[in-house]
């Protein structure tokens, strides 16, 4: 598995990233969202009826970004390959929720659902421009 050097591991403590799909029409399609990151692996809680959900199902190619905030000339981009698996009873969002002091329920409308999305790295950009 590609690694995340322990240089930029920092950036994994961000309150939002982007996730970069592609979309319908072979386009990018950006969403800034909130993650958990663990050791080598970030999840997301996604809502199935969302775009970036659908183009994840159809599509699983991803780029996850996070920019240093207190230095933009210093970034973690993590290309990867996105897996996703239910999860009925909020199990992962309410760990998500928890993060950011949030229910993810209240994000959802009535029958809406939600799938952990799993970000297996297949190639670590490790970027600062300021060294």
């Amino acid at each position: 598995m590609t690694s995340i050097p322990d240089s930029h591991r920092y950036l994994l403590d961000a309150e939002v990233a982007t996730l970069a799909t592609v979309g319908p029409d072979g386009r990018p399609q950006l969403s800034a969202l909130w993650f958990l990151a663990e050791d080598e692996t970030v999840r997301l809680s996604l809502n199935t009826a969302r775009q970036k959900t659908k183009n994840l199902e159809r599509q699983p190619s991803c780029t996850f970004f996070v920019l240093d905030v207190a230095n933009p000339y210093r970034y973690l981009e993590m290309r990867a390959d996105a897996e996703l698996s239910p999860d009925p009873d909020y199990t992962f969002a309410d760990r998500v929720g928890a993060k950011y002091h949030s229910d993810l329920r209240e994000m959802d409308g009535p029958g809406q659902t939600r799938v952990v999305v799993t970000l297996r790295p297949v190639k670590v950009n490790a970027v600062d421009m300021g060294a």
